[in-house]
């Protein structure tokens, strides 16, 4: 049986907890109704997770003992940093919450030429990262920076193994260009993704200028959330 995932600030190296988050507390009395001595899967979103077993209920937090601490297998080899645009409407937080399930390190929203909206509602975006993470078993849960400008990103991408930038005129991605990054360690793969409205003509330059690849996802127009969605799975297929 699959045991309930629960991300959290949790010290492992006690053996047993008082985990006094509201959220958890009614999750696992209200919602889940799980019993004293019952399982449940505690992840500290750093790459370790802990079996642990529920051992009291009290009106201020609920008691657990460690059964058992290992590290998270479940993250990719490679990390994904999505630099996206700021999308209209809720597009924006469609793609932090598909991202983060297909396996995305880091999200850095993107002023661009083109783009429409300017503002993120960065608390709930964060809710929403983290219960995504939860719910795909993640053992990491990406980090949200807070938006910047399409050239101040690429100037922080220069540390990156590869950065591809997505447009519809640049040539197919290629999963050789993808698993060519299979025997660097840790490799980190920056992944570009334009507004609605299409790349200016001076960020094309800037990006080639800074090395990118520029690559496109096939014949087919996708909406910008949908590809965002489908790059970085690509990107951090094994």
């Amino acid at each position: 049986m699959r045991l309930n995932r629960f991300l959290g600030n949790f010290d492992f190296q006690q053996k047993s907890l008082r985990i006094v988050d509201r959220d958890f507390w009614h999750q696992v009395k209200n919602v889940l109704r799980l019993e004293i001595g019952e399982e449940v899967v505690l992840v500290d979103g750093r790459g370790k997770e802990a079996i642990a077993k529920i051992v009291e209920y009290n009106k201020d937090f609920v008691g657990v003992e460690i059964l058992e601490v290992k590290t998270s297998q479940n993250e990719p080899t490679r990390q994904v940093v999505l630099y996206c645009s700021i999308l209209k409407h809720e597009n924006f937080e469609l793609v932090a919450q598909k991202a983060t399930e297909v396996g995305v390190a880091e999200i850095v929203p993107i002023i661009c030429e083109r783009t429409v909206k300017t503002g993120l509602k960065y608390e709930r975006l964060r809710k929403i990262i983290k219960e995504a993470a939860e719910q795909s078993g993640r053992g990491v849960v990406p980090k949200l920076r807070e938006a910047i400008s399409f050239k101040e990103a690429a100037i922080g991408a220069k540390d990156d193994s590869v950065n591809f930038l997505f447009d519809a005129v640049g040539a197919k991605l290629l999963m050789s260009d993808i698993n060519s990054l299979a025997q660097q360690k840790k490799a980190r793969v920056g992944v570009f993704i334009g507004p609605e409205g299409g790349w200016g003509e001076k960020e094309i330059i800037l990006a080639k200028e800074a090395g990118f690849k520029i690559t496109s996802l096939g014949k087919l127009t996708l909406r910008a959330e949908t590809a965002a969605i489908v790059a970085v799975y690509l990107a951090g297929s094994n």
